[in-house]
C-alpha cells in the first residue's frame, strides 16, 4: 500500500493551533461529562457545543485554495489544530473519534481507514481496535503507520506528540450545530479524496432532515421535549448540538429552564421533569442504562406526564442521539415520527 511520507507531506499555518488551549479535556465522542454521572453514563457519548477560538478559518472548513472537486492533491483543510495540507491522498487513516469514523465511511473513505478507536462501533465493518480515545497514546497510534489521524479532542497532548512524529493530524471537535457538522463531513471528504461523495452525503442529510421537519403538523410547534442522557436526569439544552435538532421542530426544551445550565448539560430532577409536563420524552440512555418507555412509566408520578399518557416516549440508540455525524438524519426522522403519532 502506498503511503505519503510522514515527513514533509503536510504543512500547517503558524499561529492557528487551538487544541487544548481553548477546549477543555474530553474525548471523542465524549467532550465533557459532569463529574456526578454514574460509571455507566461516563461511557455515554455526549455532544458539547464549544465556541471557536479565534481561528482565521472555521474548523472543519476547506480553505479556498483546496480543490473543489475531484481527487486532486495537494489539498488544504482546517481543523481545530489549524490548517493541514496533504500533498497526497492518505491511504492509512486512523480515526480516534467515533463520529469521524462514521463520517469517513459515509463519504466512501472506509477502504482507507486502517484503524479506529475502541468507541467507534459504527459502521459494523469499521476496524475497531483497543486504541483509547480517552487516554490516547501517540506511540500506539503510530504503530499503525498512519498518514492521517483524525481526532475530536486533544487529550494527553496527543496532537503535539503526533506532530513530533511527523504524522498529520486533523482535530475536529464536537460540532456546535448542523452547519459545523456539515463542514466536518466536507473537510474529511476533501482530506481523503472524496469531495463529491461528501457533498452528496451533506445534501442527503439536509434533504432528509428538511423532509422530517416538514412532515410534522404545525400544531407540534411549542410542544415540550425532555431529552434524557441518563436515569439521573442529565439532559441537554437548546445550546447543544442535539438541542438544536429539537429547535428545528419548534419544540420547547424543558432543560432550558434549569437554574444551572452546566455548559448545556444540566442535571434536572424527577420533580422538575414531571412539573414541566413534557409532551415528548427522548430516551438516549437505552444502551447504556436499559431505559425504556416502560421503565420511565414506572417512575413515581411519571404516569401523569403527557408524553407517557399519550405514548410519545421515543427510545433511541445512545450513539445516534449523541454524535454529530450523518445519522443525525435518523434521529430527526425518529423525532418526526413520534410527533406525528
Amino acid at each position: 500500500m502506498f503511503r505519503p511520507s510522514r515527513q514533509g507531506s503536510h504543512t500547517r499555518a503558524p499561529g492557528v493551533r487551538v487544541g487544548g488551549a481553548c477546549r477543555p479535556s474530553g474525548e471523542a465522542p465524549l467532550s465533557r461529562t459532569p463529574r456526578r454521572l454514574s460509571a455507566a453514563a461516563l461511557l455515554l457519548p455526549l455532544v458539547l457545543a464549544l465556541p471557536a477560538c479565534g481561528d482565521d478559518a472555521e474548523p472543519g472548513a476547506v480553505v479556498p485554495e483546496a480543490p473543489s472537486s475531484g481527487n486532486a492533491f495537494p489539498v488544504t483543510v482546517t481543523g481545530d489544530d489549524g490548517e493541514l495540507t496533504l500533498d497526497e491522498r492518505p491511504e492509512a487513516v486512523v480515526s480516534m473519534s467515533a463520529t469521524a469514523t462514521e463520517m469517513l465511511f459515509a463519504v466512501g473513505a472506509g477502504d482507507q481507514v486502517e484503524a479506529v478507536d475502541s468507541t467507534s462501533d459504527f459502521p459494523a465493518g469499521a476496524p475497531t481496535t483497543d486504541l483509547s480515545a480517552f487516554t490516547p497514546s501517540a506511540e500506539a497510534i503510530a504503530g499503525y503507520e498512519p498518514d492521517l489521524v483524525v481526532l475530536s479532542d486533544d487529550l494527553n497532548g496527543v496532537v503535539d506528540s503526533l506532530d513530533a512524529l511527523g504524522i498529520p493530524t486533523l482535530l475536529l471537535g464536537a460540532a456546535d450545530d448542523l452547519e459545523e457538522a456539515y463542514d466536518q463531513i466536507r473537510a474529511l471528504g476533501a482530506a481523503t479524496g472524496h469531495p463529491q461523495e461528501a457533498a452528496e452525503v451533506v445534501a442527503d442529510v439536509q434533504e432528509r432532515i428538511d423532509a422530517a421537519v416538514g412532515s410534522v403538523p404545525d400544531d407540534a410547534a411549542g410542544m415540550r421535549v425532555y431529552h434524557e442522557l441518563d436515569p439521573s436526569y442529565y439532559s441537554a439544552t437548546s445550546d447543544t448540538f442535539i438541542g438544536g435538532v429539537y429547535s428545528l421542530f419548534g419544540l420547547e426544551n424543558i432543560a432550558d429552564g434549569a437554574a444551572d445550565q452546566a455548559g448545556g448539560y444540566p442535571q434536572l430532577s424527577a420533580e422538575y421533569v414531571v412539573g414541566r409536563a413534557p409532551d415528548l420524552v427522548v430516551l438516549a440512555d437505552t444502551a447504556c442504562c436499559g431505559e425504556t418507555a416502560a421503565t420511565l412509566a414506572q417512575r413515581p408520578a411519571f404516569d401523569t406526564v403527557p408524553a407517557v399518557q399519550e405514548g410519545r416516549v421515543l427510545e433511541v440508540d445512545d450513539a445516534v442521539a449523541s454524535r454529530w455525524g450523518p445519522r443525525v438524519a435518523d434521529l430527526a426522522e425518529a423525532v418526526a415520527g413520534a410527533l406525528r403519532g
